[in-house]
């Protein structure tokens, strides 16, 4: 009776830990400041720099949800510090409205060194962006 109720208790707690939601530490936003949306379908490709040999490592790569957003990249707890670059590959996106544009991807530098989380959005038009930490 006392394995039986170990193992119940063994069965409840495996089920409770693997059905708790995961953390991501970082998160993106594209906002299409020609338009006033966000913009959907964007790709993002995250990296991670090798500060020893100086080079670029995939780490991800996801696309802009209908609100324009990514809200899922490294998982918190499995994450390296370090130099990371997020491409924004605008360039479909502006083709598929016929519009031109002035930059065919965006890159963006940033560093990660504290386990919190970080959202690096994007304010895009056809001739301009911005970015900025947002929360």
């Amino acid at each position: 009776m006392k394995k039986l109720i170990i193992l119940t208790l063994l069965n409840i707690y495996s089920v409770i830990s693997y059905s708790q939601d995961r953390t991501y530490l970082l998160s993106s936003h594209i906002l299409d400041i020609s338009m006033g949306k966000p913009a959907p379908g964007v790709p993002v490709k995250l990296e991670h720099l090798d500060t020893k040999t100086g080079a670029w490592t995939f780490t991800d790569q996801k696309k802009t949800d209908s609100n324009g957003r990514i809200p899922n990249f490294l998982e918190t707890g499995k994450t390296e510090k370090g130099i990371y670059r997020l491409t924004f590959l605008t360039n479909e996106y502006f083709h598929s409205r016929n519009i031109e544009s002035f930059y065919p991807f965006i890159e963006v530098v940033f560093k990660i060194g504290e386990e919190s989380h970080y959202h690096v959005p994007i304010t895009l038009s056809p001739y301009g962006y911005s970015t900025y930490r947002g929360n």
